[in-house]
């Protein structure tokens, strides 16, 4: 199991400036070694349940000793959410076409082992060595047309659609995530964050933030800056480092 001090963390949601219901959750358990982000499919009843089944689902699960253990019950347990969702939770709400759904972006550490899994367009971030890297790859629509149209940036998020998610928890009967897995150094910083947060901050910002020392003061530095701008969305983040 990890080592309960190896890892410090801090974790924040907000509502943000304009949406009065918060459809993020977060969970903020470095003792186990595991961090997570879940969003809510914005727009859509019952966004706060799926993302809240995720974290508390996360939470629940037992001690392994083994990394690649604790990884793929990771990934069993978000399968498990997806088909509670897409059957159980939709057939229930009495209703053929209401999807209850949720971004996830989870984040497992262990001594020098590090291990992304995600579906959708919560992503994490690494900042090491000064650089800030990301190592999620979004979902969405935007992402797939600069992938397979070779659209530029600009045009793609110029797109009515753009932020339409192509993953989701719950949203199909089948749930595709994305691992990958990585060697950690001693001075590396995580960050895990909805879309509310990085859509309003440029890189530098992000990279500004996780250049501190302690995980409380790069949260308040990130909440700050977002929310002096538009923040439209809810705002959620972690920030994890040794």
């Amino acid at each position: 199991m990890p080592v309960g001090n190896a890892w410090r963390s801090a974790a924040r949601t907000h509502p943000g400036k304009v949406r009065a219901h918060n459809e993020d959750a977060v969970l903020d358990c470095p003792r186990q070694g595991l961090w997570a982000v879940a969003d809510g499919m914005g727009g859509h009843q019952g966004g706060d349940i799926a993302s809240q089944l995720i974290v508390a689902s996360l939470a629940d699960l037992p001690p392994q000793d083994d990394f690649n253990e604790r990884l793929q019950a990771v990934r069993r347990c978000l399968h498990w959410i997806n088909r509670r969702l897409s059957h159980e939770l939709t057939v229930s709400a009495g209703r053929s076409d209401n999807v209850i759904g949720s971004t996830v972006v989870a984040l497992l550490l262990e001594g020098d082992r590090a291990a992304c899994v995600w579906a959708g367009d919560s992503r994490c971030y690494l900042w090491r060595g000064q650089r800030l890297y990301q190592l999620s790859r979004d979902h969405s629509l935007q992402q797939q047309l600069i992938d397979e149209q070779q659209m530029s940036l600009d045009d793609a998020q110029a797109h009515p659609a753009a932020h339409a998610l192509t993953r989701a928890v719950g949203a199909t009967e089948q749930l595709t995530l994305d691992v990958l897995e990585l060697r950690v150094d001693p001075d590396d910083a995580f960050l895990l964050c909805s879309d509310g947060l990085y859509q309003g901050l440029s890189s530098n910002a992000l990279g500004d933030a996780l250049s501190l020392a302690a995980p409380h003061v790069a949260l308040g530095r990130l909440f700050d800056s977002a929310l002096r701008g538009e923040a439209k969305d809810n705002l959620t983040a972690v920030v994890i480092r040794q």
